[in-house]
């Protein structure tokens, strides 16, 4: 007879965990939070007297469909791990594949298609504004942080922009080190000296990947713009326009089907740039807001050609001279605005310019 104790899975107010057994001896639990974990402990014997410990296997990852199983030759329990509670402005991005890139354009570097799994992690609700960058900025400078730019934006609730890709590494560990928490990116594999001053390239190997704030991967980022639309060419459909987002619309692009044309006749006010304020459109199917148009988004990867093998928390090449942004912005400029705003489009530059299309958004292992 098989014995199933179900402790603690309701932690964070989700509905109640429904568990049965398979008809071969599997325990299969579901109805869980995707992309969060759940404990597993076996004993053999539940009787009393009570003298046995229960002992733990290996964390479960609860999968898309809000559930997993396993093999039960013993008694078991399952008992939910707490989810962190995410700082106020990010939402849960849920792991799980997604087909990376597009063959429409040939040429363009998003070929060959190709299967990439990528892990839960928080993503900034907006891009950063210029009122969040001073914030920490402010704090940084005086505590052992230099930069190359100060940043800049057009109003506080506008995105940040004019800050290289050092500077925001930087930003993003004053930002951990602010709040607490164990930055993420160090001077050497080593991993003991935090970043904090000066251009260093760091490296894959040079960076605490489930701590702190971090940019995302090129590959997180695309998981986060799709919204869960795998191979629509916007975070909504495959089509724009000035209703869905700030960009320059051209008719120079059959899918480009706003009725007003060049650049936002809302925000093309004053002096460049047309920044908009952030979360000025609607939010894709995760929440995220600006994931097209706006400003251009930093990522963390150097820029470098596909493969076509599928992959698991891909982060890019080694080396290299540019670094990945992606997401189009209000300017015209890299080829076409409609064109840049899709979800698979990238673009690139050295990581030591600071450009005002260009601004970022960080993300943030989960558990911290």
């Amino acid at each position: 007879m098989l014995l199933l104790v179900l402790a603690g899975v309701s932690a964070s107010a989700q509905a109640p965990v429904i568990a049965s057994f398979g008809g071969n001896g599997e325990l299969v639990c579901t109805n869980l939070q995707p992309g969060t974990t759940a404990s597993v402990e076996w004993a053999s014997s539940v009787l009393g007297p009570w003298t046995n410990t229960w002992a733990g296997l290996d964390a479960v990852t609860v999968d898309s469909n809000g559930g997993f199983q396993v093999r039960v030759p013993m008694f078991y329990r399952v008992r939910g791990i707490p989810v962190a509670v995410p700082p106020a402005g990010m939402v849960l991005i849920p792991g799980g594949p997604f087909t990376m890139g597009s063959d429409e354009y040939p040429g363009y570097g998003e070929q060959p298609i190709h299967t990439v799994q990528v892990g839960g992690f928080y993503m900034d609700r907006y891009e950063v504004t210029k009122a969040l960058w001073d914030g920490v900025y402010s704090w940084a400078i005086t505590h052992g942080y230099s930069f190359d730019n100060a940043g800049l934006g057009k109003a506080a609730t506008h995105p940040a922009h004019t800050v290289s890709w050092f500077d925001i590494v930087k930003w993003c560990n004053a930002r951990s080190e602010k709040e607490g928490r164990v930055p993420a990116y160090y001077t050497s594999t080593a991993q003991t000296t935090v970043y904090r001053s000066g251009q260093v390239a760091v490296q894959n190997g040079w960076v605490k990947w489930n701590a702190g704030y971090r940019l995302p991967t090129e590959a997180e980022w695309e998981k986060a713009s799709r919204g869960g639309l795998n191979g629509r060419r916007f975070p909504w459909g495959d089509t724009i326009s000035h209703a869905q987002a700030n960009y320059y619309s051209s008719a120079s692009y059959a899918y480009d089907i706003s009725p007003t044309r060049n650049y936002h006749p809302t925000y093309a006010t004053g002096s460049a740039p047309y920044t908009s304020p952030v979360g000025s459109f609607a939010a894709n199917g995760y929440g995220l807001y600006d994931m097209a148009g706006n400003v251009w988004e930093w990522c963390w990867d150097w820029y470098g050609s596909y493969g076509s093998a599928s992959q698991t928390d891909p982060r890019g090449p080694a080396t290299g001279s540019d670094r990945v942004f992606r997401g189009g912005s209000w300017n015209y400029g890299g080829g076409g605005g409609a064109l840049d705003c899709r979800s698979a489009g990238r673009n690139r530059s050295n990581p030591d310019g600071g450009y005002y299309g260009i601004g970022f958004r960080v993300v943030l292992a989960p558990g911290q």
